[in-house]
């Protein structure tokens, strides 16, 4: 068996136990030994890699809520507001007003050969376009006879033209639907929210799969924003997981060469209750290294920006209605029962408050059905609870996996349009998370906001808005309270904190390879530290080359 020793500058192992090292041993892609070289000698014969000799190892980073499908959406219209980077690293400059949408649109639609061919886009975020949807009318602009459908930021709107939704046949008045917008006629606008009112005009605009799931292109290319991100563990956490997806995921997850362990989690929707578990438990048996599947994924209401999340009182700042149920309670409390008596683990979106009370009271009620002192159910989001909440999450053993970047990226609007001053201040409040005992992580929800667990710890460490500003100072968090949240934090929110999140014996050698140590770096300059590229299962990937 062959031995491999990586030297650096330095390897931090998130061990309390030995919190720092200089050489780390990896044998069958797992760790083997941490310390001095003259430690791990003790070991037997080995081979010495110096590669990483000037550069810093760090604990694999974990990103504990993502979407795969921004691999495959990259091929599709970028609409968003801000620059983003794409797998190939080139930056896309953001669509500052309606009409350069428009204009990325028309410029994508004039390269079309096939004039059936549907035009996509994705990442449009009106809330900093006056607020206003895309409506058909602007997009049958662009194209009158082609369908097209662009997807929200939030990834829970989908605007379409005429074409789409003649096609989908919802081009009529008198459709009923809380999740489908009338016009003064009658007629649909062209804004879709919630899955029941997407998916069947999504088929017609090229978004069936990549609605949900990625493609086997967009795999590839998402792995590679997870090397150039530092990211080793990745989860893909909407997954339908239909046969040939699985069959997909595991075929590419086991290439030679795939440089992340893909951990998707079954979306609820499509099976009842008594349907789902059992098939979540079947494919928890085709797990591999690379793939880990058996959990399931639920969702409670919509996104906040998108005014689609269930908030209590006194609901959205700007009077706006309240948003939508995407569950009953009898399915939730049904989901959870069976999942707890199966040993299956349950992540929930959460994201109003209203939406998150459901969720603990629902999760209470089985736990006393069906007890379990280790379930570890975690909602998702969970952006607005306030201290009540989070301590029935710790009386529960509930986890939390708060998004972070949404203080960068939507905190001035949520201060000053969708909740407001007060309840914009505690958004994503890691903090009292933390002070509560809830166990929790941070993340992106990439591609809603760009894969990036070193930014996404910056954004709950400074909790700045994109204008500048610091929005809930009360709850920001130490820097190393923030990495620990993107390693082990991550890793047990997956029940997967014995195999990943540390660099320690018997774990899988995954590592982030970094030009610094990040705990040394200015809270303010903790995003800006350079990733090299990963070490995943003992192999190593770098960043320029992905």
């Amino acid at each position: 068996m062959k031995t491999t020793v990586f030297s650096a500058k330095k390897i931090v192992t998130m061990n309390p136990q030995k919190p720092e090292a200089s050489h780390v041993a990896i044998r069958e892609g797992r760790i083997l030994a941490v310390g001095s070289l003259e430690e791990i000698a003790t070991w037997g014969d080995y081979e010495l890699d110096e590669r990483f000799a000037d550069k810093v190892l760090f604990p694999g980073l974990v990103e504990g809520h993502a979407h795969t499908m921004e691999g495959t959406l990259w091929r599709y219209v970028y609409c968003g507001y801000f620059d983003r980077m794409d797998p190939n690293g080139k930056t896309w400059k953001g669509n500052k007003s309606i009409e350069d949408v428009l204009a990325s649109l028309s410029a994508a639609e004039a390269l079309l050969e096939d004039p059936d061919a549907p035009l996509t886009g994705w990442q449009l975020d009106p809330i900093y376009l006056d607020n206003k949807p895309i409506t058909r009318a602007q997009l049958d602009s662009v194209s009158a006879t082609r369908p097209i459908g662009v997807m929200n930021a939030s990834g829970h709107i989908l605007y379409v033209n005429t074409k789409a939704l003649e096609l989908a046949g919802l081009m009529k008045s008198g459709v009923n639907h809380p999740g489908i917008s009338l016009g003064n006629d009658g007629m649909p606008m062209g804004e879709l929210k919630g899955p029941d009112a997407m998916t069947p005009v999504g088929e017609h605009v090229g978004l069936n799969r990549s609605m949900t799931d990625s493609d086997e292109r967009g795999l590839r290319d998402f792995a590679r924003l997870c090397v150039r991100t530092g990211v080793t563990t990745v989860t893909d956490l909407a997954a339908r997981l239909e046969p040939d997806g699985v069959e997909t995921m595991l075929r590419v997850t086991g290439e030679p060469n795939f440089p992340a362990c893909v951990v998707p989690l079954r979306f609820f929707l499509g099976l009842p209750p008594k349907e789902l578990i059992p098939e979540v438990a079947r494919l928890k048996k085709l797990s591999t290294d690379r793939l880990s599947l058996g959990r399931i994924k639920v969702v409670a209401d919509g996104s906040i920006q998108g005014f689609s999340a269930r908030m209590r009182w006194p609901g959205y700042h700007n009077g706006a209605p309240n948003g939508l149920w995407y569950i009953s309670p009898e399915q939730m409390q049904e989901i959870y029962e069976l999942a707890l008596a199966e040993g299956i683990q349950v992540h929930t979106h959460t994201n109003g408050d209203q939406a998150t009370q459901l969720a603990i009271e629902k999760l209470e009620l089985a736990l006393k059905k069906v007890p379990s002192n280790d379930h570890r159910f975690v909602l998702q989001h969970c952006q607005l609870a306030d201290r009540a909440q989070f301590k029935k999450m710790a009386a529960l053993k509930m986890s939390v996996n708060l998004f972070a970047n949404h203080h960068f990226y939507w905190g001035d609007e949520h201060y000053r349009l969708t909740v407001g001053p007060d309840r914009a201040l505690r958004m994503n409040a890691t903090r009292t998370a933390l002070d509560c005992g809830v166990p929790m992580t941070i993340h992106s929800d990439a591609p809603v906001t760009p894969l990036g667990p070193l930014f996404t710890a910056w954004c709950a460490v400074n909790r700045l808005t994109a204008s500048g500003r610091t929005q809930g100072e009360h709850e920001k968090i130490t820097v190393d309270e923030a990495l620990w949240a993107v390693t082990m934090g991550a890793a047990h929110t997956l029940h997967m904190d014995g195999q990943i999140g540390s660099i320690e014996i018997g774990k899988r050698a995954d590592f982030a390879v970094l030009e610094s140590d990040p705990r040394e770096a200015e809270p303010e300059k903790l995003k800006d530290v350079e990733v090299w590229g990963t070490v995943q299962g003992g192999r190593v990937f770098a960043a320029a080359d992905a």
